[in-house]
């Protein structure tokens, strides 16, 4: 299949190509998340899976398999218990963060109730299992069940380091690997494995998705500080609200003067939030370079994405990987 030349985005071009597998995917997710007892479940999987997500992690486990020459069918189940994994935590992550907005809509805790999300992501957590046990390869088990687990862990750390400015790089690190870059490096690699791709392909496909993952977020920590609603799909300044420690903080924390301490200590470990405070943070970031620093940050993470391709074979979807790793950072300015 030729690519769409229309489709100008990475992963626009991405979905383009993979056209025939993401229509199976998109199947087999709306099949297996069907329940005969509980129409609830359902309900509130749609309320998620068909809002309008760009698929970006199925996508990569599917690229990476067609990438290596898989000419199977597994893949396509890996592809929806990625989506699966990905859906289910964030459902959770709603709860946790009390969160209203999600892919441009209103979440859905509020529009049934926390019980519902957290059990409806429960039952997705186990569809991926199932899904992921067909394939046969203990060695794709053993690399989702760790990602899901790091996943977790990631999030409790999240929570436990939350409104604590003492919070350094490291553990923001550690935690972002966990919340995000875990599944992005699971995507791809199990798509090396089931193609049984030579082991420093699989390799560089891990680190791909390892370093691809980390820029996503620290732009979209980034974005949460000079984007705009439409772009990250929720509100600006939620984790200001949230008084989430994320690197945008944690850089400004460590260049504030004491005055601009005490403001950090009052808004994020306090709560003491008033009008105009997250106007004061972002004119205290733009002080200091902090947002310029992090987005070089984010590029350093971009390219190292952009190397670990270098260990692939020449074809159009290595190209569009390349391409996808410049564009996750070209989002921010």
């Amino acid at each position: 299949m030729s690519l769409d030349e229309s489709a100008q985005k990475p992963h626009d071009r991405l979905s383009a190509h993979l056209a025939g597998d993401l229509e199976r995917v998109n199947a087999l997710i709306r099949a297996r998340m069907a329940s005969e007892h509980a129409p609830r479940i359902p309900e509130v999987t749609a309320h998620l899976v068909e809002a309008g997500g760009k698929r970006l992690r199925p996508m990569l486990t599917l690229a990476a398999a067609r990438l290596c020459g898989y000419a199977g069918d597994h893949h396509i189940h890996l592809a929806a218990t990625v989506e699966f994994i990905h859906t289910a935590t964030l459902l959770h992550d709603d709860v946790v963060d009390e969160s209203t907005r999600r892919r441009g809509r209103t979440t859905a805790n509020l529009l049934w109730d926390n019980k519902s999300s957290v059990l409806v992501g429960d039952y997705l957590f186990s569809r991926s299992f199932q899904l992921m046990v067909q394939t046969g390869s203990l060695r794709v088990l053993d690399i989702l069940a760790n990602a899901s687990a790091t996943i977790a862990e990631g999030e409790v750390l999240q929570l436990t380091t939350a409104q604590d400015l003492r919070t350094d790089e490291a553990v923001y690190l550690n935690v972002i690997r966990g919340k995000t870059a875990a599944l992005f490096s699971a995507a791809t690699e199990v798509g090396a494995v089931i193609a049984g791709a030579p082991e420093h392909q699989v390799s560089a496909l891990r680190t791909y998705g390892d370093a691809l993952g980390i820029a996503f977020q620290i732009v979209d920590d980034l974005l949460d500080y000079g984007g705009s609603s439409t772009t990250i799909g929720k509100n600006i300044g939620d984790d200001f609200r949230e008084r989430k420690v994320t690197l945008p903080v944690i850089r400004a924390v460590a260049r504030a003067t004491p005055q601009e301490r005490e403001f950090w200590c009052r808004v994020i470990e306090k709560g003491d939030q008033r009008d105009g405070d997250l106007d004061r943070a972002l004119a205290i970031m733009a002080a200091h370079d902090t947002m310029k620093a992090i987005r070089k940050e984010a590029l350093d993470w971009a390219a190292k994405a952009r190397d670990a391709l270098s260990a692939l074979p020449g074809h159009v979807l290595r190209d569009t990987l390349t391409d996808l790793a410049d564009f996750v950072v070209s989002r921010v300015s």
